[in-house]
């Protein structure tokens, strides 16, 4: 890292399991850059697999994909096409968007923000690299970067996130200490702990 730029091979980056249903790897862009005028992630997965997950930007996000390596099919709406290595998808909010890889070793990098509103960081990737770091045995490092999470939300969210971090990797007593903070704050934590698998090693 200089002073006034970074350099990144996406390759240095550890693939990572993402969001919804697991099967694209994130290439945590932004955290490690620590950008902070705009969101920026890399996706690849295995051919036949999701390298987008499927999903909407209801925040209002406006999405930039380019296809860096490989090539993918995607479905934007109810449109499906072919996009090889140099392709650029323009998707605007709240349009559902999902890619697929076809060719080893895709992987395509997404950029976006609100248009008229200054960028603020959600979290969620942060999240999944902190999970990394637990899983790996790396509990303090995954431990300090979600008590640094944003707020998202109402605010039994961030309790609730930390909660669940520890119950999975770290220490149980923290995990109910964190639990007992977001289900005094809000009756809705009490009702995602009821099912979700993180709070496990804890349910008793």
């Amino acid at each position: 890292m200089n002073d006034g730029y970074q350099i990144l091979s996406l390759d240095e980056l550890e693939p990572l399991v993402g969001t919804n249903n697991g099967e694209a790897l994130l290439l945590p862009v932004r955290h490690t850059l620590g950008l902070r005028a705009f969101g920026a992630n890399a996706w690849t997965s295995q051919v036949g697999r999701h390298v987008v997950p499927p999903h909407e930007e209801d925040s209002g996000d406006e999405e930039l994909y380019a296809v860096v390596r490989g090539r993918a099919k995607f479905t934007v709406g109810d449109e499906s096409f072919d996009a090889p290595a140099g392709t650029l998808v323009h998707v605007l909010p709240g349009e559902h968007r999902v890619a697929i890889a076809e060719e080893e070793g895709t992987i395509v990098l997404a950029v976006g923000a609100t248009p008229g509103k200054a960028f603020e960081r959600r979290g969620w990737d942060d999240v999944v690299v902190a999970y990394a770091h637990g899983a790996a045995g790396r509990v303090e490092e995954g431990r300090a970067i979600m008590r640094d999470l944003p707020p998202d939300g109402p605010e039994w969210v961030k309790p609730y996130n930390l909660a669940c971090y520890e119950a999975r990797f770290g220490d149980r007593d923290r995990a109910r200490a964190h639990l007992n903070e977001a289900c005094a704050l809000s009756d809705d934590a009490r009702a995602y702990a009821e099912h979700d698998s993180d709070l496990d090693s804890i349910r008793e």
